[in-house]
């Protein structure tokens, strides 16, 4: 049987894992057309997570990891917090008086007019190599 202590540290420590994969999906969402650069089957990827993460910005939603880990900190005797995962973790640093539906708009743009970047320059890369033809052998 595990003891108190051992269930909180238990939930804390999956509450940490729950926080760096969402830190991790946020970074893949606005930089991972960049890496599709280098590895282009990445795009089956990365295009669904920048639809979803551009979607929670603009609908104003809260992705489902928050509430994962406000639970798992909950059961670990911590206090949960308000608001999203940006609001509480990122958005302090760049937007101290807090998140607002013009803020998670300005977000989802973002996300969407940096992947443009990368993806116009995967493509233009894409058509340059099929103008230039095979190589000869």
């Amino acid at each position: 049987m595990h003891s108190e202590h051992e269930v909180d540290v238990i939930y804390r420590l999956s509450a940490d894992v729950v926080l760096l994969l969402h830190a991790a999906f946020i970074a893949f969402v606005m930089l991972g057309g960049f890496a599709a650069l280098r590895w282009p089957r990445l795009v089956w990827l990365h295009v669904p997570a920048v639809a979803w993460g551009a979607g929670i910005a603009f609908l104003g939603a809260v992705c489902p990891l928050t509430p994962l880990e406000i639970g798992l900190r909950q059961l670990a005797g911590e206090e949960g917090y308000a608001g999203g995962f940006i609001e509480h973790y990122l958005l302090g640093l760049v937007y101290p008086d807090g998140l607002t539906r013009g803020v998670q708009a300005v977000l989802g743009v973002l996300v969407l007019a940096v992947n443009g970047v990368a993806y116009a320059w995967w493509w233009r890369r894409r058509k340059r190599g099929r103008a230039a033809g095979p190589t000869p052998s």
